[in-house]
C-alpha cells in the first residue's frame, strides 16, 4: 500500500450485503472520494455473508433469528491487511431481527476492527426495510463501548408502506424477487434514494479537507441522513422484548443449525405472522388515535434517533 501525500486522508469502508444493496449505496457514497485527490479509501468487505446465502432458505433464514437477537456472531473467516490508522471510518450496516446483522457483530467482536475503530469518527449507514431504531440502539452501544465516537447516521429505508413491507422484503429474501408486486412497491430501497446518497460523500470530502472529522459535530446534518419514525419505535421496543424471550427458547432447543430446533422456529413464526396482522396494526391504530396525547414523547424519540445526523434538507441542494 502506498504511502499517503501530505495532507492526504485515510477513510476506511466497512460493510457487505447479500444482495448486493449495502454495497451499492457504500459505492455511491464513497464514489466522490475516490475522485478527491486528497482522499485515499480502503475497503472492508465483510466475509460473512457467505454463509448466509441469497437468497436465504426458509429454514436457513430462520435459523439466523437466535444468534442475531443475543449477538453471539460466528467470527470472521479471515481479515484484510489494512493501514494501521484511518482519519474516518464508514461503517455500512444491515437489519436482521431487529438487531444488527451477523457479520457486522463479527466485525464489532474482531480484535483488528476494534484497534482500528477505538477512538476514530464512525458514520454510520444503514439499509433495510423501515424497523431499524433497535438495531441502532445495539450498534451505537458496542461501538461506544470500542470507544468508537458515531459523529453521523445514514439511514436508507425501503421505499414501500410498513404494511406492505411485511410481504414485499420476505418475499425478497426468499425468492430473490424484488420487482412490484400487487400494486404494492419494488423491495428495497429505491434506485433514486441509493444514487443520491453520493450527497452525503461530496459532504465527506468538503469536511475531511477542513479537518472537521476531528471534531465533535456531525459532518452530515442538513443532508436528510436519517428520518425517524417515533410510532415504529414503540412497536420496535415491544417486538424487541418478544425477539429476547423467543431467542432463549429457540438457542435452548438446541445450536444454530442443528434440525431440531425447527419446531419451535416453526412456533416463533407462528408467532410472528399473527402479530404483524394483528398485534402491529393494532398498535400503529391505537397510536393514531392517541397522537395528540403522545405527541411530546413522539418528540423526545425523534430526537433521541434522528441524532446526530438529523432529518434537515437545508444543505441538499449545496451538495447534489
Amino acid at each position: 500500500m502506498r504511502a499517503p501525500s501530505s495532507g492526504t486522508k485515510r477513510v476506511l469502508v466497512v460493510g457487505g450485503s447479500q444482495s448486493g444493496q449495502l454495497d451499492r449505496i457504500l459505492d455511491h457514497i464513497i464514489a466522490p472520494l475516490h475522485c478527491s485527490g486528497a482522499v485515499e479509501v480502503d475497503r472492508w468487505r465483510l466475509d460473512g455473508f457467505d454463509r448466509y446465502p441469497f437468497p436465504w432458505g426458509f429454514w436457513e433464514f430462520l435459523d439466523a433469528f437466535p444468534e442475531s437477537v443475543q449477538q453471539d456472531a460466528p467470527p470472521l473467516r479471515t481479515t484484510p491487511a489494512l493501514a494501521d490508522d484511518y482519519d474516518l471510518i464508514v461503517l455500512g450496516y444491515q437489519v436482521w431481527f431487529l438487531s444488527p446483522s451477523l457479520p457486522v457483530t463479527a466485525f464489532l467482536e474482531c480484535p483488528q476492527a476494534q484497534r482500528l475503530l477505538a477512538g476514530k469518527p464512525v458514520v454510520a449507514v444503514a439499509a433495510c426495510r423501515n424497523m431499524w431504531m433497535a438495531a441502532w440502539q445495539k450498534l451505537r452501544t458496542r461501538l461506544e463501548a470500542i470507544g468508537a465516537r458515531v459523529i453521523d447516521h445514514v439511514v436508507l429505508v425501503d421505499q414501500g408502506p410498513t404494511l406492505a413491507t411485511f410481504i414485499t422484503t420476505p418475499r425478497w429474501l426468499l425468492t430473490g424477487r424484488r420487482d412490484p408486486l400487487w400494486g404494492m412497491p419494488a423491495a428495497g430501497v429505491a434506485d433514486v434514494e441509493i444514487k443520491a446518497t453520493e450527497r452525503f460523500g461530496k459532504a465527506l470530502c468538503v469536511a475531511l479537507s477542513e479537518d472537521r472529522e476531528q471534531g465533535a459535530s456531525p459532518l452530515l446534518a442538513g443532508l436528510g441522513a436519517v428520518k425517524a419514525e417515533p410510532r415504529l419505535a414503540l412497536s420496535e421496543r415491544a417486538g424487541a422484548r418478544a425477539f429476547s424471550v423467543w431467542s432463549r427458547i429457540v438457542r435452548a432447543a438446541g445450536k444454530a443449525g442443528q434440525r431440531r430446533r425447527r419446531p419451535v422456529l416453526f412456533l416463533f413464526v407462528t408467532y410472528l405472522v399473527l402479530a404483524i396482522v394483528t398485534i402491529v396494526p393494532l398498535s400503529l391504530a391505537l397510536q393514531s388515535l392517541l397522537a395528540p396525547l403522545l405527541r411530546k414523547r413522539f418528540e423526545r424519540i425523534r430526537a433521541e434517533f434522528e441524532a446526530p445526523s438529523g432529518s434537515g434538507t437545508e444543505r441538499i441542494q449545496s451538495h447534489v
